[in-house]
Protein backbone atom coordinates (compact mmCIF):
# COMPACT_ATOMS: atom_id res chain seq x y z
CA UNK A 1 0.00 0.00 0.00
CA UNK A 2 1.41 3.44 -0.81
CA UNK A 3 2.76 5.95 1.64
CA UNK A 4 -0.10 8.40 2.89
CA UNK A 5 -0.31 11.46 1.33
CA UNK A 6 -0.70 14.78 2.72
CA UNK A 7 -3.54 15.64 0.29
CA UNK A 8 -5.26 12.87 0.32
CA UNK A 9 -5.45 13.19 4.43
CA UNK A 10 -7.04 16.91 4.05
CA UNK A 11 -9.09 15.67 1.20
CA UNK A 12 -10.38 12.62 3.86
CA UNK A 13 -11.05 15.32 6.46
CA UNK A 14 -12.97 17.57 4.59
CA UNK A 15 -15.39 15.14 3.11
CA UNK A 16 -16.24 15.09 6.94
CA UNK A 17 -17.08 18.50 7.39
CA UNK A 18 -13.57 20.10 8.21
CA UNK A 19 -13.32 23.67 7.60
CA UNK A 20 -9.73 24.09 8.24
CA UNK A 21 -7.07 21.01 7.95
CA UNK A 22 -3.07 21.46 8.46
CA UNK A 23 0.05 20.07 9.92
CA UNK A 24 2.60 21.03 12.26
CA UNK A 25 6.20 20.02 13.27
CA UNK A 26 5.83 19.33 17.26
CA UNK A 27 10.14 20.41 17.36
CA UNK A 28 8.31 23.92 16.65
CA UNK A 29 5.84 23.84 19.24
CA UNK A 30 6.46 24.48 22.88
CA UNK A 31 5.63 21.28 24.53
CA UNK A 32 6.91 21.55 28.07
CA UNK A 33 3.43 21.70 29.68
CA UNK A 34 1.77 18.64 27.51
CA UNK A 35 0.97 16.21 29.79
CA UNK A 36 2.52 13.26 27.42
CA UNK A 37 5.55 10.96 27.99
CA UNK A 38 8.41 12.28 26.35
CA UNK A 39 8.57 9.20 23.83
CA UNK A 40 5.53 9.57 22.53
CA UNK A 41 6.36 13.33 21.55
CA UNK A 42 9.43 12.06 19.76
CA UNK A 43 8.15 8.74 18.26
CA UNK A 44 5.00 10.80 16.77
CA UNK A 45 6.24 14.28 15.85
CA UNK A 46 3.72 15.34 13.08
CA UNK A 47 0.73 16.61 14.67
CA UNK A 48 -2.06 17.07 12.27
CA UNK A 49 -4.74 19.59 13.17
CA UNK A 50 -8.80 19.81 12.29
CA UNK A 51 -10.96 21.54 13.09
CA UNK A 52 -15.02 21.72 12.77
CA UNK A 53 -17.20 24.22 12.75
CA UNK A 54 -19.81 25.24 15.48
CA UNK A 55 -23.18 26.30 14.26
CA UNK A 56 -23.73 30.07 14.05
CA UNK A 57 -27.56 29.23 14.48
CA UNK A 58 -26.95 27.37 17.60
CA UNK A 59 -24.40 30.46 19.16
CA UNK A 60 -27.65 32.99 18.11
CA UNK A 61 -29.47 31.41 20.52
CA UNK A 62 -26.97 32.62 23.71
CA UNK A 63 -28.16 35.32 25.54
CA UNK A 64 -26.11 36.50 27.86
CA UNK A 65 -25.36 32.83 29.31
CA UNK A 66 -24.96 28.93 27.97
CA UNK A 67 -27.84 27.21 27.23
CA UNK A 68 -28.92 23.55 26.92
CA UNK A 69 -29.06 23.93 23.52
CA UNK A 70 -25.37 24.75 22.79
CA UNK A 71 -23.94 22.23 25.27
CA UNK A 72 -25.71 19.25 23.01
CA UNK A 73 -23.89 20.85 20.11
CA UNK A 74 -20.39 21.81 21.78
CA UNK A 75 -20.85 17.79 23.07
CA UNK A 76 -21.87 16.64 19.19
CA UNK A 77 -18.93 18.77 17.23
CA UNK A 78 -16.18 17.02 20.13
CA UNK A 79 -17.80 13.55 19.52
CA UNK A 80 -17.40 14.06 15.60
CA UNK A 81 -14.29 15.45 16.18
CA UNK A 82 -13.11 12.57 18.17
CA UNK A 83 -14.49 9.70 15.84
CA UNK A 84 -12.81 11.89 13.11
CA UNK A 85 -9.60 11.25 14.82
CA UNK A 86 -10.09 7.54 15.95
CA UNK A 87 -10.95 6.83 11.76
CA UNK A 88 -8.31 8.75 10.85
CA UNK A 89 -5.29 7.15 13.00
CA UNK A 90 -7.32 3.64 11.81
CA UNK A 91 -7.05 4.73 8.01
CA UNK A 92 -2.96 5.52 9.00
CA UNK A 93 -2.39 2.16 10.83
CA UNK A 94 -3.98 0.22 7.75
CA UNK A 95 -1.25 2.29 6.01
CA UNK A 96 1.65 0.94 8.31
CA UNK A 97 1.90 4.25 10.41
CA UNK A 98 1.77 4.71 14.26
CA UNK A 99 -0.60 7.47 15.20
CA UNK A 100 -2.23 8.42 18.18
CA UNK A 101 -5.71 10.52 18.35
CA UNK A 102 -6.23 13.27 21.32
CA UNK A 103 -9.31 13.86 22.71
CA UNK A 104 -11.04 16.87 21.85
CA UNK A 105 -12.18 18.33 25.08
CA UNK A 106 -10.51 16.57 27.98
CA UNK A 107 -8.77 18.30 30.85
CA UNK A 108 -6.55 16.45 32.52
CA UNK A 109 -5.10 18.59 35.04
CA UNK A 110 -8.58 21.07 36.22
CA UNK A 111 -6.29 22.93 38.67
CA UNK A 112 -3.90 23.91 36.46
CA UNK A 113 -6.28 24.11 33.43
CA UNK A 114 -4.21 21.29 31.40
CA UNK A 115 -5.02 18.81 29.23
CA UNK A 116 -2.70 16.15 26.93
CA UNK A 117 -1.73 18.80 25.10
CA UNK A 118 -2.56 21.93 23.25
CA UNK A 119 -4.95 21.97 20.15
CA UNK A 120 -4.93 25.62 19.69
CA UNK A 121 -1.14 25.47 20.40
CA UNK A 122 -0.60 23.16 17.80
CA UNK A 123 -2.77 24.73 15.48
CA UNK A 124 -1.20 28.00 15.47
CA UNK A 125 1.54 26.39 14.03
CA UNK A 126 0.44 24.61 12.01
CA UNK A 127 -0.79 27.98 9.94
CA UNK A 128 -5.24 27.55 10.53
CA UNK A 129 -5.31 30.29 12.50
CA UNK A 130 -3.83 32.55 15.53
CA UNK A 131 -4.35 33.51 19.39
CA UNK A 132 -7.30 36.17 19.52
CA UNK A 133 -7.84 38.49 22.37
CA UNK A 134 -10.37 35.65 23.53
CA UNK A 135 -7.30 33.59 23.85
CA UNK A 136 -9.20 31.09 21.99
CA UNK A 137 -7.94 29.79 18.49
CA UNK A 138 -9.13 32.62 15.56
CA UNK A 139 -9.92 31.38 11.58
CA UNK A 140 -9.62 33.74 8.77
CA UNK A 141 -13.32 32.17 7.53
CA UNK A 142 -14.80 30.71 10.96
CA UNK A 143 -13.21 32.98 13.47
CA UNK A 144 -13.37 31.05 16.92
CA UNK A 145 -16.30 29.29 15.89
CA UNK A 146 -14.54 25.94 15.49
CA UNK A 147 -13.17 23.01 17.83
CA UNK A 148 -10.13 20.94 17.20
CA UNK A 149 -8.88 17.79 17.45
CA UNK A 150 -5.10 16.53 17.07
CA UNK A 151 -3.81 13.52 15.87
CA UNK A 152 -0.05 12.69 15.85
CA UNK A 153 1.28 10.85 13.41
CA UNK A 154 5.21 9.21 12.70
CA UNK A 155 4.38 11.18 9.00
CA UNK A 156 6.98 13.41 7.61
CA UNK A 157 5.06 16.03 5.59
CA UNK A 158 6.21 19.79 5.30
CA UNK A 159 4.87 21.78 7.97
CA UNK A 160 2.39 24.84 7.87
CA UNK A 161 3.22 28.21 8.20
CA UNK A 162 1.98 30.03 11.27
CA UNK A 163 -0.29 33.10 9.76
CA UNK A 164 0.41 37.10 11.58
CA UNK A 165 -2.55 38.10 14.17
CA UNK A 166 -5.61 39.04 12.48
CA UNK A 167 -8.02 40.54 14.89
CA UNK A 168 -6.94 44.11 13.92
CA UNK A 169 -9.60 46.33 15.77
CA UNK A 170 -11.82 44.25 16.51
CA UNK A 171 -12.54 43.74 20.34
CA UNK A 172 -16.03 42.39 20.23
CA UNK A 173 -15.04 38.95 22.51
CA UNK A 174 -13.93 41.84 25.14
CA UNK A 175 -17.18 43.47 25.41
CA UNK A 176 -19.54 39.93 25.01
CA UNK A 177 -17.54 38.46 27.92
CA UNK A 178 -19.26 38.45 31.45
CA UNK A 179 -16.37 38.03 33.50
CA UNK A 180 -14.65 41.03 32.11
CA UNK A 181 -11.46 38.50 31.32
CA UNK A 182 -10.91 39.19 27.87
CA UNK A 183 -8.42 41.87 27.51
CA UNK A 184 -6.08 43.44 24.97
CA UNK A 185 -3.21 40.75 24.80
CA UNK A 186 -4.51 37.13 24.70
CA UNK A 187 -1.32 36.67 27.06
CA UNK A 188 -3.56 39.11 29.71
CA UNK A 189 -6.89 36.34 29.53
CA UNK A 190 -7.51 36.02 33.14
CA UNK A 191 -8.14 32.16 33.10
CA UNK A 192 -9.17 32.67 37.11
CA UNK A 193 -12.05 35.15 36.09
CA UNK A 194 -13.72 32.73 33.08
CA UNK A 195 -13.34 30.07 35.49
CA UNK A 196 -15.47 31.47 37.84
CA UNK A 197 -18.08 32.65 35.28
CA UNK A 198 -18.02 28.67 33.62
CA UNK A 199 -18.75 27.86 37.92
CA UNK A 200 -21.05 30.60 38.41
CA UNK A 201 -23.35 29.10 34.87
CA UNK A 202 -23.08 25.37 36.24
CA UNK A 203 -24.18 26.35 39.68
CA UNK A 204 -27.19 28.16 37.79
CA UNK A 205 -27.76 25.05 36.21
CA UNK A 206 -27.27 26.64 32.42
CA UNK A 207 -25.20 24.16 31.80
CA UNK A 208 -24.15 20.73 33.20
CA UNK A 209 -20.28 21.58 32.43
CA UNK A 210 -17.99 24.08 32.29
CA UNK A 211 -18.70 26.07 29.00
CA UNK A 212 -19.82 29.65 27.92
CA UNK A 213 -19.89 30.05 24.30
CA UNK A 214 -20.47 34.05 24.20
CA UNK A 215 -16.81 34.86 23.13
CA UNK A 216 -17.24 32.28 20.49
CA UNK A 217 -20.50 33.95 19.49
CA UNK A 218 -18.72 37.14 19.14
CA UNK A 219 -16.03 35.96 16.66
CA UNK A 220 -17.46 34.77 13.50
CA UNK A 221 -13.93 36.34 11.85
CA UNK A 222 -12.65 38.65 9.05
CA UNK A 223 -14.18 37.25 6.59
CA UNK A 224 -17.66 37.72 7.81
CA UNK A 225 -16.45 41.64 7.13
CA UNK A 226 -16.34 42.44 11.15
CA UNK A 227 -13.39 44.81 11.22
Amino acid sequence: MPAPDRAEIESLCRERGAVAFGVAALARVRTDDFLLPAEVLSRLPLAISIALPVAAEVLATLEGRPNHLYEHHYRQVNFALDRLGYDLVSWLGRRSRRALAIPASQLIDWEGQRAHLSHKRVAVAAGIGWLGRNNLLVTPDHGARVRLVTILADLDFAPGVPLEPGCGDCRACLTACPASAIRESPADFDHLACFEMLREFQRRRYASQYICGLCVRACPGPASGRT
